[in-house]
């Protein structure tokens, strides 16, 4: 994977490419100074809020600023205000319908859902879009390593980092799915919220893969700026196919029922399609989830919990492990 390809995937770069297939958007560039606020590592302390705050009453105890004492210092923690960009953002948001689901030139800030209010990645001020930013693994990626996984050395390509507000639209996950293209063909097609069980899928799978078919050869094919790249899709009620987002063919985007193995090398999706199915030589491998007894939870669960935690239960940090198992041994030896 090329740092091109990856510069490529930012939502400016495809979203003139195809705003007529996909949901209706507003792109802000991102100030250094929010850059900034989003990349500090000190206290969260929300910014961005429209309403007022409110007054305490006489002779409550309630402050209307967060303080943290001291035995001597006293120090009054406020969040820095961005008056300008804040007035740009909701306007953005007032003209997308009142509410949006945002994101910055690759990522949205999925990890950090359960962190909100409606747990959901709704936002309709810019406080909500701060607190998830400020909360998400995925955005500070995209802020600081965005070329991580790529292989060559070429000089990394100049950056205007973006603010993207997509009008928000209730997406059911079950009809989600993730597409893999690979020399402007149409490989593979899965599931997008793989952990689940969806019965229309299993149902509708020889449907679904078509019409997604048919959508690639007459809005993506030889249009998109590479010719190995991934790409995600909806599928309505009525059946319609819309554009969600590009992503870039590799290791960097999740390959859910996939391994990035097969997908590049095209070892095992060859003769995997049920009769009938492989009526043309490009006709891709569809994947679900086909069975209740293959749901899994969430792959964003370990994000709700201290990263020594997931350590521990993944068996990732041996020294973790080893120190935990030692400080076991110890207490069962005082008993």
């Amino acid at each position: 994977m090329k740092k091109e390809q990856v510069a490529h995937c930012q939502f400016s770069v495809w979203y003139p490419l195809f705003r007529a297939v996909t949901i209706r958007s507003v792109i802000l560039p991102l100030p250094e100074n929010v850059k900034e606020y989003l990349l500090d590592d000190g206290t969260l302390v929300v910014s961005g809020r429209e309403d007022p705050p409110s007054h305490a009453q006489e002779g409550s105890d309630d402050a209307e600023e967060i303080q943290w004492s001291d035995d001597e210092n006293t120090t009054t923690l406020k969040a820095p205000e961005f008056p300008e960009f804040t007035a740009k953002v909701q306007e953005a948001i007032s003209s997308l319908g009142g509410s949006v689901f945002p994101k910055l030139n690759w990522s949205a800030p999925r990890d950090a859902y359960w962190i909100a209010m409606n747990s959901s990645l709704k936002c309709k001020a810019l406080s909500d879009i701060f607190l998830l930013f400020k909360s998400s693994d995925f955005i500070t990626r995209d802020l600081t390593q965005p070329f991580i996984h790529c292989t060559d050395d070429s000089p990394d390509p100049s950056l205007g980092y973006e603010l993207v507000l997509r009008k928000w639209c209730e997406l059911i996950p079950g009809a989600e799915f993730r597409c893999f293209v690979k020399e402007n063909k149409l490989i593979g097609i899965s599931q997008r919220d793989y952990t689940q069980y969806y019965d229309h899928i299993s149902k509708q799978h020889e449907e679904i893969c078509r019409s997604i078919q048919e959508f690639f050869k007459k809005h993506i094919q030889y249009k998109f700026l590479d010719e190995d790249f991934v790409f995600d899709v909806y599928r309505d009620s009525g059946g319609k196919i819309w554009l969600i987002d590009f992503n870039p063919f590799g290791e960097v985007t999740d390959s859910l029922l996939f391994t990035w193995e097969e997908l590049i090398s095209g070892k095992n999706l060859k003769g995997e399609q049920g009769e009938g199915e492989a009526t043309e030589q490009d006709y891709p491998v569809f994947r679900c989830t086909n069975s209740k007894v293959t749901v899994q939870p969430s792959p964003y669960l370990s994000y709700r919990l201290p990263k020594d935690f997931v350590d521990l239960s993944t068996g990732e940090d041996v020294h973790k492990l080893i120190d935990f198992l030692k400080l076991v041994r110890s207490s069962e030896k005082n008993f």
